[in-house]
């Protein structure tokens, strides 16, 4: 609009002059086509079918089946290079999967065994479907709680295990099919409701809990509590210290568990025969590759809503964790995972692992760092693990007898130490005290009260704030930045001034019915702050109200409803409403509904620049007028 002259006010334009640079209205589009267009923003944005744009139909097929199976994209350009890598990545996770693979299956309260099933197959199955190249497939702790604490309350492992299993397998097939859904139909925003303050919390108050589950094993204690909150754990182990006193001879061998590998303590309770003397251990498992388990899915079992619960919960507990692991490494190495394909990959995974005797699997981050520090070049590291467990599963499963079950609670003990991450709280308390209550929040319903409980909590503390975010949008008063042209909000930059008889406001959110009873009054509130202000000041009278409309993204009729009855506030009050930058979206519902017709199109600008020098051209104008007018009153007096 050119710049200000000597006196601060713009050039002497008219106001019909400026309508050549107006806000445009966008032309109508088809019903079809507009929803069509609001569908593929929505769950397309990523637009995934642009490469199959112009291919031949051939090519077609062929890149379709490299979106599936991803192996058969870098598969070609696999050198002997990352072999070499992937080797030693796979064989060192190899050694942690065993491991620990046994101890979250006896954290399930499923089979030791199922541990060492979940590290063969799923990882197979990623390995051709998935697109991290770091992530190291497996079973996780806080799953396996979930799904002891979910099915225990109906169906106690000790009392019915063949149920039990069937169970735990029908809720793995449940939580696979939801993952692959979620993928297929492209919903993976839903699983952004778990937001990072949520899962540092809850991943914290599970490790939590689930370390004070390993006082059964350390302890030795025969009876324990099947509750996940830390009164009854506690409960339950200072209820039986007489029974943990009762092999004080051979307590050594937990003292040092923690210090100590499977190997070394499978020694030593070999060489002493401790397992005669009261030390539990894991006992005989089974050699043998994955049993077929498809047949064991319960799904006419009364207890069918329960694994469906379950399934649902790990589900997307294992998908937050998996997709949030899978991006982390892949930041680091400078590449792109597509989170919807890896929701398929995940879900294709379980629902094979639920047919071959597994329970849930994901992208575990201890083992996936373990893979990532390795030197890790390609999914084969998952490939070269899942050999070496499938060597184990035929060959060396028997040297696993004499574990001691104290080896196990210190290796998940190990393993759940590093999730808790006080850092991490505290730089939320740093950053966003409303994101450490979310995290805390869900820490304190984890450990006191259950998994569920604090997961329930946490996302609802989360999503009061995406209401309150809604419902109580920011809203700030701008000003002129001293020789430029930038408005900017006077609280963020003490230098920008009032623009005299001009109020300048942002509105920094969509306009809904949730929020526009509020937008309503605190308008009102500032206008009324203004008048005070320069009624106390002495300046001149308030004039003009701009609206700065460019953050806001949508209106519904409430917020439509609500600007018009803001300009029927402001016209009560001899003031004129200027809008400035509204959206294309907004153009097109404040056009529909007339509202642009009733204040008039001169009145809408592009630029919060634009408009107050509109503006400004109007208030010089009608000082001018007024001095006319008042030069021909005395003129004719005279």
């Amino acid at each position: 609009m050119g710049n200000a002259d000597n006196d601060g006010y713009p050039p002497m334009e008219s106001v019909a002059d400026r309508r050549n640079h107006g806000v445009a209205i966008p032309p109508p589009q088809p019903f079809f086509k507009s929803l069509r267009n609001s569908l593929k923003e929505t769950f397309f944005p990523d637009d995934p079918l642009r490469q199959f744009k112009g291919q031949p139909r051939l090519r077609r097929l062929v890149l379709g089946l490299q979106y599936v199976l991803p192996i058969l994209e870098w598969g070609p350009r696999y050198t002997l290079e990352f072999l070499r890598a992937d080797l030693v990545a796979g064989i060192t996770i190899a050694s942690l999967a065993i491991p620990q693979g046994i101890s979250y299956a006896k954290l399930a309260n499923l089979p030791p065994i199922l541990g060492l099933y979940s590290s063969f197959v799923p990882p197979l199955v990623y390995a051709m479907m998935g697109s991290s190249r770091d992530l190291a497939v497996g079973t996780v702790a806080v799953a396996s709680l979930l799904t002891a604490s979910m099915l225990g309350k109906e169906v106690k492992a000790s009392e019915n295990p063949t149920l039990y299993l069937h169970l735990a397998f029908t809720a793995t097939f449940v939580a696979g099919v939801l993952q692959a859904c979620l993928g297929l139909l492209r919903l993976g925003f839903l699983v952004d409701f778990l937001s990072h303050a949520t899962i540092v919390g809850f991943m914290a108050g599970a490790a939590t809990v689930v370390c004070l589950q390993q006082l059964k094993g350390i302890l030795g204690l025969a009876r324990f509590t099947h509750e996940t909150d830390v009164i009854s754990v506690l409960r339950s182990v200072f209820s039986q210290t007489h029974e943990s006193k009762r092999r004080p001879k051979f307590f050594w061998i937990s003292a040092m568990a923690p210090l100590t590998t499977v190997i070394l303590g499978s020694l030593l309770v070999y060489l002493t025969h401790a397992e005669k003397h009261g030390v539990p251990v894991i006992g005989p498992l089974k050699k043998g590759l994955n049993p077929p388990s498809g047949t064991d899915l319960a799904f006419g079992s009364p207890y069918l809503t329960t694994a469906i619960k379950t399934g649902i919960v790990t589900g997307v507990i294992a998908l937050a964790e998996g997709i949030a692991v899978g991006r982390s490494f892949a930041m680091f190495k400078n590449y792109h995972i597509d989170g919807n394909k890896e929701m398929i990959a995940f879900g294709m995974m379980n629902i094979a692992g639920s047919c071959t005797s597994c329970y849930l699997t994901t992208g575990p981050f201890s083992r996936s760092a373990v893979n990532f520090n390795a030197g890790c070049k390609t999914a084969v590291s998952n490939i070269v693990m899942a050999i070496a467990v499938m060597f184990t599963l035929m060959f060396l499963t028997p040297l696993f007898h004499y574990t001691p079950l104290v080896v196990l609670s210190s290796i998940i003990i190990a393993a759940m130490l590093g999730l808790i991450d006080y850092e991490a709280a505290i730089h939320l308390w740093a950053v966003d005290k409303f994101d450490f209550v979310v995290c805390i929040t869900a820490y304190v319903g984890v450990v006191f009260g259950s998994v569920e409980i604090g997961l329930v909590l946490a996302v609802a503390v989360s999503l009061l704030r995406v209401l309150l975010f809604v419902a109580r949008p920011k809203t700030f008063v701008l000003g002129r930045i001293p020789n430029c042209n930038a408005y900017r909000n006077i609280e963020q930059y003490p230098i920008a001034k009032n623009v005299p008889g001009i109020l300048i406001l942002e509105i920094d959110a969509p306009i809904y019915f949730a929020n526009a009873g509020y937008l309503r009054e605190r308008i009102s509130r500032w206008i009324d702050e203004e008048e005070d202000r320069l009624k106390d000041s002495g300046e001149d009278n308030l004039q003009y109200v701009i609206l700065d409309m460019g953050a806001v993204g949508g209106i519904d009729t409430s917020g439509i409803s609500m600007l018009e009855e803001i300009k029927k506030a402001v016209e009560r009050r001899d003031l004129k409403l200027v809008l400035a930058n509204p959206g294309s979206d907004v153009m097109k519902k404040l056009s529909k509904s007339k509202f642009v017709e009733n204040l008039g199109q001169e009145w809408f600008f592009l630029t919060v620049e634009q408009a107050v020098g509109a503006c400004n051209f109007m208030l010089h104008k009608c000082k001018v007028d007024t001095k006319k007018d008042e030069s021909d009153e005395k003129w004719n007096n005279v």
